[in-house]
């Protein structure tokens, strides 16, 4: 299955230039010409990489990584000509997993970009299981245990349980849940977000007597990190 990368570069040529090496490669490519457009297509279509400016229109690239790891931990590669420490400094510590300047020559790019995803495809098959507390959950198997006891949940609250643990010290709002559990297409009220926290609730932590899920008042929900 192809790999998708999105490249968010207002420069047109550099744009075009990446994609048709990209293509070439193997991988299934899109473009963004701005900030404001590169955001709006992560956050709604899937892809396995983005290669990001850092000097966009709309919104900078540093707004837009920012932006972008509040819902997801896509791999992300900043391709900028700032190669300045700092500005270095500030892409990885915000989240980004690599850092290319330019002019940069493509076949390193492309090394980068091959690093990256090895990198992510080995952690990914690492995990399947995740786990907070005494509360741990299986994702090949769809398992859910709680000090050893397993529960029994349905699809859309396994689901939800398992983007929450994905997501670990992130504050989600009920829009992101409903996004990325319900799926993109689905218009019901946000208030279903809260019914399903109650269900896992019930289920997780009050025959326990633990507590997993926090509410973040005014934004939505979170499991905290260890």
């Amino acid at each position: 299955m192809k790999k998708k990368i999105l490249i968010v570069e207002d420069e047109e040529k550099i744009a075009r230039f990446v994609e048709l090496e990209l293509s070439f490669e193997g991988y299934e490519v899109e473009k963004a010409l701005n900030g404001r457009d590169g955001l709006e297509m992560a956050k709604t279509r899937p892809y396995d990489l983005i290669l990001l400016d850092i000097m966009l229109p709309g919104l900078n690239g540093m707004e837009v990584l920012r932006r972008v790891r509040q819902f997801s931990s896509i791999p992300i590669i900043m391709l900028t000509a700032r190669d300045t420490v700092v500005d270095k400094v500030s892409g990885l510590d915000g989240g980004a997993d690599d850092y290319v300047t330019k002019p940069f020559a493509i076949e390193e790019l492309l090394a980068r970009i091959r690093s990256v995803l090895r990198k992510v495809g080995n952690v990914r098959e690492e995990s399947h299981k995740l786990s907070v507390g005494i509360l741990a959950l299986d994702s090949n198997s769809r398992e859910v245990e709680v000090d050893g006891h397993a529960v029994d949940l349905t699809k859309r609250e396994f689901d939800l349980l398992q983007y929450l643990l994905e997501n670990k010290g992130i504050a989600l709002s009920r829009d992101t849940l409903l996004e990325h559990v319900w799926g993109y297409d689905y218009y019901g009220d946000t208030n279903g977000v809260d019914v399903y926290v109650r269900y896992l609730r019930s289920k997780i932590e009050e025959p326990f007597g633990i507590k997993i899920i926090s509410t973040v008042r005014g934004v939505g929900y979170m499991i905290k990190d260890e």
